[in-house]
């Protein structure tokens, strides 16, 4: 048995293609921007929140199948922060953060029928690095489109280690999708063998 991710991220689907596990691509058609915009919690709850609803709308119309929803917001001085528009935002997104502490919040959540099944949260702790203006032109000329692609505006598993002092956490969260969790669920839920 397979299940489906209700995801378009390049960054989920290798997470979960290199765990060899076998899955369908179903993105989720949500407005991810009104329910942000509507939204009361703080980031963490929101970041479960967006995966809870990529798999419901998912689910609702893939009856039975099991639908893996996930989404992160990045965290900062308490404000939740959205991917960068163009690349003099991300600039200024990475002047912001340089220096500082943010937070990765992620959510997970399966859906089967129309009904969460299983949700799972992760935050992760980063440190940006004090660099310099000339790593930053640097960072920014070679870094490409994971600039608005990422709500970070790096990829971690890439170019982006560059910017952190230090980092806690998953792995896996970080860049977007917090495995162990998952396969433990897929186990239960008998995608995966015990």
């Amino acid at each position: 048995m397979s299940f489906i991710l209700a995801s378009g991220s390049a960054s989920r689907r290798a997470i979960l293609e290199n765990a060899q596990l076998s899955f369908e691509i179903d993105p989720a058609d949500i407005d991810e921007g009104a329910v942000k915009d509507s939204f009361q919690g703080d980031p963490a709850a929101l970041a479960l929140k967006l995966a809870e609803l990529k798999a419901l709308e998912v689910s609702k119309r893939r009856p039975g199948a099991l639908v893996l929803g996930s989404d992160q917001v990045l965290e900062f001085e308490g404000a939740a922060y959205d991917k960068a528009r163009s690349v003099e935002e991300a600039e200024a997104r990475l002047r912001q953060l340089r220096g500082g502490v943010h937070y990765l919040q992620g959510g997970i959540a399966f859906a089967r029928d129309g009904e969460i099944v299983w949700r799972h949260q992760a935050r992760s702790t980063l440190v940006m690095r004090d660099f310099s203006d000339e790593f930053l032109a640097y960072y920014l000329e070679n870094a490409g489109d994971i600039l608005t692609k990422g709500v970070g505006c790096y990829a971690y598993e890439g170019l982006g280690a560059q910017l952190f002092e230090r980092t806690e956490g998953d792995y896996f969260a970080i860049l977007g999708l917090s495995l162990l969790p998952v396969l433990d669920a897929l186990r239960r839920e008998g995608v995966l063998e015990q």
